[in-house]
């Protein structure tokens, strides 16, 4: 059968354009649709405005904390439309580059703007006309989940869909929900002069994460301001006296807006993809490890599969399904995914939990080995000693990383390869790094292995007899 494209990709943000890219240095022909503008969520929602608020934020607290450096400390006048200005000019620069669509069709992909759907098992209907393809790549990402609280709607309340598009930042906010984005956000937040509430549900925020670390950050957010409430049901919303006031039990929070931050959907609605044979589970859209469908020439790549919802997670799936499409063999999805939150200092993870592994494996067969960064060189320089660094090790072998430190997000890819290549934890002892560095700390951990082992085998040393 012959076809008119040898990929349609539905869906411009993070995984359909690295998707596209990838396909059109092959030769491949290529459609790509978007319904909006090219970047997604990573530009427009996520990532970029995120971390562009978080560096002004970052500003502002050096300068209220200088004197723990010796310099003369000074209250910052921070005016947040002059911090949403830049986000914008920021946003705009990357749209106008990288994200343009210029540049992507001038890689050789053909962009069709409208909603997509699904029409069959090669055929995409979009911008008033029928694309014939050999494969379909669906990259159409998640959207906040909004949770069933009485009042809320009426109310209104703001998401990370919507809270960029404001000129300036609230007076003051609630936030329901204690994961990553509503902890990132908080921390900025309050760092910037705003008074901020966070509703966490549960017993602790960012309940994915190591514990101890965990704990570590929630008194650094509640030393700057940050009210963390756990165990907090929301019941509903109401207005009063001009504010929005959030009800939990027998207490409630007042503040100019609500932020709502409790997960993601992810956007399968509107695609007609039941009628095309898509399976679609409680999560997103059913995939195998190749990131295929139900339906063999379909595949998914991004939040839309419900795995892990990171910028990071949905171009290395869409690599994936592109290979797994056009060359020989079946390409799986096996590589670690690591995330990271970016509060001061950042939290990152790879691999199993200490709870995950011993469950796994068994008590015995599972090690971690924990530093803190009160005994780094480099953390005591930074005048960053509130964090650590644990690794989880199965049979000496590395199996889970945690570091709460400065520039945690770069740190965590020494470990999460060397879980893709299943090395041994004393083999990361022989990695020389600069010194002094945080990535210093994560060798001494695997050094203190190496000595052991070193101990366990001395009666093997050759001593010189003079």
């Amino acid at each position: 059968m012959s076809f008119r494209h040898d990929l349609v990709v539905v869906g411009l943000g993070s995984g359909g354009i690295v998707a596209a890219e990838f396909a059109a240095t092959l030769g491949l022909r290529i459609a790509a649709v978007e319904r909006a503008r090219p970047g997604g969520d990573c530009l427009w929602t996520g990532c970029v405005p995120s971390k562009a608020l978080i560096a002004s934020a970052r500003v502002a607290h050096h300068m209220r904390t200088a004197d723990r450096f010796g310099i003369g400390a000074v209250e910052p006048e921070v005016d947040t439309t002059e911090v949403w200005r830049r986000i914008r000019t920021i946003q705009e620069g990357i749209a106008a580059t990288d994200d343009s669509p210029e540049r992507i069709s001038a890689l050789g992909v053909e962009l069709v703007s409208g909603e997509a759907r699904v029409t069959g098992p090669h055929t995409v209907a979009a911008g008033g006309r029928v694309l014939d393809t050999r494969y379909i790549l669906l990259a159409t990402g998640s959207r906040p989940a909004i949770p069933p609280v009485e009042g809320l709607g009426e109310a209104g309340f703001l998401t990370s869909e919507t809270v960029f598009t404001l000129d300036r930042a609230p007076e003051s906010l609630v936030m329901i929900g204690g994961g990553p984005v509503s902890v990132e956000m908080a921390q900025a937040f309050r760092r910037l002069g705003v008074p901020v509430t966070v509703l966490q549900r549960g017993p602790r925020i960012l309940p994915r994460d190591d514990p101890e670390l965990v704990e570590i950050l929630t008194r650094a957010l509640r030393d700057e301001g940050v009210d963390l409430v756990l165990d907090a049901e929301v019941r509903r919303v109401t207005v009063e006296d001009g504010r929005k006031v959030v009800h939990a039990g027998s207490r409630s929070w007042a503040a100019a807006e609500i932020l709502v931050a409790a997960g993601r959907r992810p956007n399968v609605d509107g695609m007609g993809l039941e009628e095309a044979g898509v399976g679609i589970g409680p999560r997103g859209v059913t995939v195998d490890a190749r990131m295929r469908t139900s339906v063999p020439s379909i595949y998914v790549a991004g939040d839309l599969a419900g795995r892990e919802l990171f910028t990071h997670a949905a171009a290395h799936q869409a690599v994936l399904a592109v290979r797994d499409m056009f060359f020989p063999g079946r390409a799986r999805a096996r590589a670690p995914i690591p995330w990271c939150t970016f509060t001061d200092p950042e939290l990152a993870h790879v691999g199993m939990t200490t709870a995950q592994a011993r469950a796994a494996h068994g008590d015995g067969a599972v090690e971690v080995r924990r530093r803190q960064l009160a005994h780094s060189d480099r953390g005591r320089s930074d005048g960053a000693t509130d964090g650590a660094i644990a690794i989880v090790t199965v049979r000496g072998r590395v199996a889970g990383a945690h570091i709460l430190a400065p520039a945690a997000g770069e740190l965590i890819a020494g470990p999460a390869l060397a879980i893709a290549r299943r090395l041994r934890l004393t083999d990361l002892a022989g990695v020389v790094t600069p010194y002094p560095t945080y990535s210093t700390d994560i060798t001494l951990v695997a050094a203190a292995a190496a000595y052991e082992s070193a101990r366990r085998l001395r009666r093997l040393l050759r001593l010189k007899r003079w």
